[in-house]
């Protein structure tokens, strides 16, 4: 395929490209040379603008499928085929089975775990499986299609061109993929908060043998699994913020949507911006997770949508009665009932290969490891089994069709009732005609709080209440799940049963439960699988909150007032801290502190820093880092509960606790620690945020705005601290694929968006870091949605790529 930079098509050119009847000829090249995509085999178009954004059409579903694969591989095909390599359970075949494993497609610790479990998800079937099934229960053909498309347009980019990035050139490890190998990664995602999430704990159990044969085993330790449990819905790797405003706040009386999902930035879990055209059929704009064909959190002329990760447990646990004389053998109702043996064989790198045994049952794997995700053990008497709903959920691709074709809110809430395809995420919308969306429509487990009442083990009265996930007695035929008559699927929740916020005059979600998605308008009356209510919120949320309700009071709002939002870098810790910080350091006798290690260090420069500081993460502003390295420590040092002087309470759930405790002890220390950390690394206390928290791109330091989720920021930055380095050197997680988007009664809707980490990772590309810079200067992409804006662009460039057949 030969691509070309075009100043301008004609409009001829342009009617025919958006004709419903046929695709547009190859794109007019230097000389006036064109190449037709085939009449038969899958063809698109895709036109390129400013950032690297592809526009991409497709007579058909495949078609369009076959030209997102394309683009996506152009853009990221080292890390599509990391993942698809992960999900063919074939690491240990290139990189080693001790290596550590891909962790943007489940949690396991090796390759080798990563493996045997994929391998065994491909040994029995399931992908196959899930894709026979009938719609809505499984895909669609049009998902088939797009997921067929994506395939062949992968490996056409694979036969076409020549890849550039240094991480897999010339590796033996990329290859063409199929159909399967892109429902894998869709499975894959499914399950990242139960299987997924369990990997190591699956592929290590093993029955009781030998010495362990004549003991029952220590009871399980309840609060390690709670803090295991909250450990992972609190993942560092996936949060977000959005909001949505109802009409009644904004200036043209349209709704608004302000999208910040904090996903990670390196890997196979990065979003990839685009927009998908069949004419007469689609036309959405956003972003996809890699390796998906349709679009995750996006917009269209009449409705946007976002996501968060949500508080419900996707996930529980079945405690298992075991025969005395045999430990793989169950008992249901007195019967006995034997585990299913899965021998898995995985190939390794310049070694036999390796078998190992994983065991199933009625409710799912059984789940026992040393030092796994889920502290529990496989005893004589007892193993425990996890039920996993989105393990038989293929309906993700479905869901996020239904909303790239929705026209307003109403049809986002169709589409998650009829499909139910969401795993682990809140949705949050708004349209053109100013309404405004929340809802935790997701697969769950239908745990009741009834069933966990009547069915609950020992273990489980204390973990159910305490984090959401239920620990049932296996044993118990009556202790079944039950279905709702409006669930797709088996023992899950229906739609109705959902926590669903409609027409609020904001409806906002920082990963907290649905209580407070309007602090007003609180939403209660659901299980607590779901999450809970009437609890402490995070500093993330109060902040949020605060700041969206005074929005929605104030009203008049555009897209320019979101686009301040997302960039305030407001520090909700240092609104309630820092000016106790500041007094309680001056304070202090000689203006020294004791640090951890028993040193006096000087402190009382750090006090006007802090008093003068403008309590935001700007890049500019000077005390941030200071405040953040301080914030960290004293929240090591400082059990939340001590860290208040005035409590939490349900009543007044934004503004408590409040007033720090600088009293504390650990106060001093953690204030002593900072300076000295700081004083260490050569930078001083008053430097600004920009010269020490930044990512390098080929060579370069590029500043990074925002902050960590401990202080409450919401444009959300997890940095990695390199003391010898001079400070934050490169960015976990954080702001991704962020939206802006409002209407104004045309059909272009008026969008500003913005992907943190850039297009590409591949460091030839121009858009590797493009974006990265203007996330830098918290500058926006204006998008290019309608085909006037489109073909307007000074950076136009059109590609046709076509099936080779």
């Amino acid at each position: 395929m030969r691509t070309t930079r075009v100043r301008r098509l004609a409009a001829g050119a342009a009617a025919l490209l958006m004709a419903s009847a046929a695709l547009p000829a190859a794109a007019a090249e230097r000389h006036g040379r064109q190449e037709h995509p085939s009449h038969g085999g899958m063809s698109a178009v895709i036109r390129y603008t400013e950032y690297g954004i592809p526009h991409i059409v497709g007579r058909d579903y495949k078609s369009l499928g076959f030209g997102t694969g394309w683009a996506q591989a152009a853009d990221q095909v080292c890390t599509l085929a990391d993942g698809f390599v992960t999900v063919r359970g074939e690491r240990s075949r290139f990189f080693g089975p001790d290596a550590a494993a891909d962790s943007a497609l489940s949690s396991a610790t090796s390759n080798l775990s990563s493996d045997l479990y994929f391998r065994g998800v491909r040994q029995t079937g399931t992908v196959e499986k899930l894709l026979a099934e009938p719609a809505p229960r499984g895909p669609s053909r049009q998902v088939k299609d797009l997921m067929r498309g994506f395939a062949a347009g992968y490996n056409t980019w694979l036969e076409q061109k020549r890849i550039t990035d240094p991480t897999c050139r010339g590796a033996t490890w990329v290859r063409p993929i199929t159909t399967q190998d892109v429902a894998a990664r869709f499975y894959a995602i499914a399950v990242l908060g139960g299987q997924g999430g369990s990997v190591d704990d699956i592929t290590a159990a093993e029955p009781p043998s030998g010495s362990a044969a004549g003991s029952g085993g220590a009871a399980p330790d309840a609060q390690a699994l709670i803090g295991a449990v909250r450990e992972r819905t609190a993942d560092a790797n996936m949060g977000s913020n959005a909001v949505a405003f109802q009409g009644d706040t904004t200036a043209n009386g349209r709704g608004l949507l302000l999208g910040n999902p904090h996903y990670p930035w390196h890997g196979g879990r990065r979003f990839w911006q685009a927009q998908q055209t069949i004419p007469g059929e689609l036309d959405v704009a956003g972003a996809a997770l890699l390796g998906s064909p349709t679009i995750a959190i996006g917009y269209n002329s009449r409705v946007a949508w976002s996501h968060t990760v949500s508080t419900g447990v996707p996930f529980s646990l079945h405690q298992l009665a075991l025969d005395p004389a045999d430990p793989t053998v169950y008992l249901v109702d007195g019967k006995r009932e034997r585990m299913k043996k899965r021998t898995v064989t995985v190939a390794v790198k310049g070694a036999a290969p390796v078998t190992r045994t994983q065991w199933w049952t009625r409710y799912g794997p059984v789940v026992a490891s040393e030092g796994g995700d889920l502290p529990l053990s496989w005893t004589t008497t007892t193993a425990y089994a996890l039920n996993d709903p989105n393990a038989a959920n293929m309906r993700f691709g479905d869901t996020s069709l239904g909303f790239s074709k929705a026209r307003g809110t109403a049809d986002v809430l169709a589409s998650l009732a009829r499909h139910q395809g969401l795993p682990w995420v809140n949705t949050i919308a708004a349209d053109s005609s100013g309404h405004s969306l929340y809802t935790q429509s997701q697969v769950l487990p239908r745990i009741t709080d009834d069933l966990a009442a009547r069915c609950s083990t020992g273990l489980g009265k204390v973990t159910y209440p305490a984090a959401g996930v239920a620990v049932l007695d296996g044993s118990r035929g009556d202790c079944a799940l039950g279905s709702d008559p409006d669930a797709v699927q088996r023992g899950t929740f229906g739609p109705s049963r959902m926590p669903t916020l409609k027409d609020a005059p904001y409806a906002e979600n920082s990963n907290d439960s649905a209580w407070l998605a309007n602090a007003d308008r609180p939403l209660t009356g659901y299980e607590r699988i779901f999450g809970n209510i009437g609890t402490q919120r995070s500093l993330r949320t109060r902040g949020a909150i605060e700041d969206v309700a005074a929005m929605a009071e104030r009203g008049g709002l555009t897209v320019r007032d979101l686009e301040r939002q997302e960039f305030r870098n407001r520090v909700p810790a240092a609104d309630l801290a820092v000016a106790d910080t500041a007094k309680a350091c001056a304070a202090l006798p000689g203006g020294t502190a004791t640090g951890s290690d028993g040193k006096a260090v000087d402190v009382s420069a750090a006090c006007a820093v802090l008093a003068h500081w403008d309590r935001t993460m700007d890049t500019g502003s000077r005390g941030a880092l200071l405040f953040d390295r301080f914030w960290r420590k004293l929240s090591a040092k400082v059990p939340a509960a001590q860290r208040w002087k005035v409590p939490f309470s349900a009543a007044d759930p934004v503004r408590t606790p409040n007033t720090l405790n600088t009293g504390a002890p650990g106060f001093a220390t953690a204030l002593a620690d900072a300076v000295a950390e700081l004083r260490a690394a050569g930078i001083a206390l008053d430097s600004r945020l920009g010269e020490h928290q930044v990512v390098v791109r080929n060579g370069q330091r590029i500043p990074v705005p925002g902050g960590t989720e401990g202080m409450g920021v919401w444009n959300k930055i997890e940095p990695v601290w390199d003391q010898a380095r001079g400070g934050y050197t490169e960015v976990t997680t954080g702001s991704s694929h962020i939206q802006a988007v409002g209407w104004d009664g045309s059909r272009c809707p008026v969008a500003r968006t913005l992907l943190t980490y850039s297009q590409s990772s591949n460091p030839k590309s121009p858009h590797f870091s493009d974006q990265t810079r203007l996330f830098s200067g918290e500058k926006w992409v204006t998008a290019r949605f309608c085909e006037k804006d489109i073909l307007a662009s000074p950076e136009l460039r059109v590609v046709s790529v076509r099936e080779d057949r």
